[in-house]
């Protein structure tokens, strides 16, 4: 009756610091200290320790003594008791690790050894509760249950806790996936307002482009007569002005057109470093390059992209031009292409050692109608970054006192 008691007693007793354990999602380390100081007391075991297997390494959770930093608590299964547990799936029970030695060897100053599998819902063995004690002991099959009921909890608990880490960084990922697919359409819905929006506008100006055309041309002929006429050198003088003003409208009207009009792209395979090596002698003839020099530095000699070869031509015609205009006599502007491998992009920079743009100035040099120059339109940019960005590509410009100013045409490589 005395044995019945006592059993009943412990049975209540287990249930009792089961249903005391406390587990929520993201405490696992709490939780499994509670479980290994449970069982301990219950059992009045000397030490406990929770072990999580993998492959053939054993990493402690928690221990019901103070061992310092569990993270550096790592063994080999190999040989060990944890191994016989994790490979067989079943509980096991060393009453002395000294006179028995075919399972393998507790840990230094231990004899009795109670080991229980961790397994999860799909019947695989994470890891064991591993049991010790100073003094031989013989463990019953009521105390191995006892060990086995908080094994189950803890297995539990620790596939929960998987699950729960599984969940978070999916939704993680679910929330970084739905951030860019958002973004892809702000920026698609703003291309396609600003596609309608120059539409618009092309059409509008193309009208008035073409009534401001047609008495131009004729104010521009009488211009053109008056030259021909004995004047005095003052009216030459202000003829000339007139007809460079007139030069210059005619200029910015086109640019305005060309600004304005919808880009389409007649796309095929081009190599940037042929086509450059084509434009060489071209650009090194255009008036601005009188008296200074141009250097073609590829560290490729090969790349291929999907482009419009007359838009790609106006991209470079008007950066070069402009790094021309930047700097003094004798000096020299530096053409160079490589690639960003990890971009998938071919960079073609142009580069000059003239004055350096001021930083407040650099984010509006490609918005329209924005120039530092005198007779500038402020076109010339704004196009420039619409033709790089329908190609798919990035404008992007640096300047300091250091380097001068490096404007870099990033395109994607076919």
């Amino acid at each position: 009756m005395s044995l019945e008691s006592d059993k009943w007693q412990q049975e209540k007793y287990t249930l009792e610091i089961l249903s005391g354990l406390s587990y929520r999602t993201g405490e696992l380390t709490i939780y499994l200290q509670e479980i290994i100081l449970g069982i301990s007391k219950l059992l009045q075991l000397d030490w406990s320790v929770v072990t999580l297997c993998d492959d053939d390494t054993e990493k402690l959770l928690a221990s019901s003594i103070d061992i310092g930093d569990l993270n550096q608590h790592i063994y080999s299964l190999h040989g060990t008791l944890t191994c016989t547990v994790v490979k067989t799936g079943q509980s096991l029970v060393v009453s002395n690790t000294q006179s028995c030695t075919e399972y393998g060897k507790a840990p230094s100053g231990y004899q009795a050894y109670l080991g229980v599998p961790l397994r999860t819902p799909q019947g695989k063995v994470m890891g064991t509760i591993c049991s010790f004690q100073k003094q031989p002991r013989q463990f019953t099959p009521e105390e191995v249950r006892i060990a086995e009921l908080f094994a189950e909890r803890a297995a539990t608990a620790i596939d929960n806790y998987y699950l729960y880490q599984q969940q978070l960084q999916f939704n993680h990922i679910l929330e970084a996936e739905v951030e860019r697919r958002t973004e892809e359409l702000r920026i698609t819905q703003a291309q396609l307002v600003e596609q309608e929006r120059l539409a618009a506008i092309g059409e509008f100006a193309a009208c008035i482009i073409h009534e401001i055309r047609n008495p131009f041309t004729t104010v521009k002929m009488w211009l053109n007569f008056c030259t021909r006429l004995d004047l005095s050198p003052s009216a030459k003088e202000r003829l000339s002005l007139t007809l460079s003003e007139g030069e210059r409208l005619e200029r910015l009207l086109k640019e305005i057109l060309l600004y304005a009009k919808p880009q389409t792209l007649q796309l095929q395979k081009i190599d940037v470093c042929q086509l450059i090596l084509e434009m060489l002698p071209f650009l090194g003839d255009m008036p601005e390059a009188e008296g200074k020099q141009l250097e073609f530095e590829p560290e490729i000699t090969q790349v291929q992209i999907m482009g419009d070869e007359d838009k790609l031509k106006q991209i470079f015609i008007n950066i070069v031009r402009n790094a021309f205009e930047a700097i003094s006599q004798g000096e020299t502007v530096k053409l160079q292409i490589n690639t960003k491998v990890n971009l998938n992009q071919v960079c073609i920079h142009i580069h000059n050692g003239g004055e350096p743009i001021p930083p407040e100035v650099l984010p509006q040099l490609t918005q329209p109608f924005f120039s530092t120059k005198t007779s500038g339109t402020g076109l010339g940019l704004a196009i420039t970054k619409r033709i790089v960005e329908l190609h798919g590509g990035n404008l992007v410009i640096k300047s300091n006192s250091a380097i001068g100013t490096k404007i870099s045409v990033q395109l994607p490589i076919l």
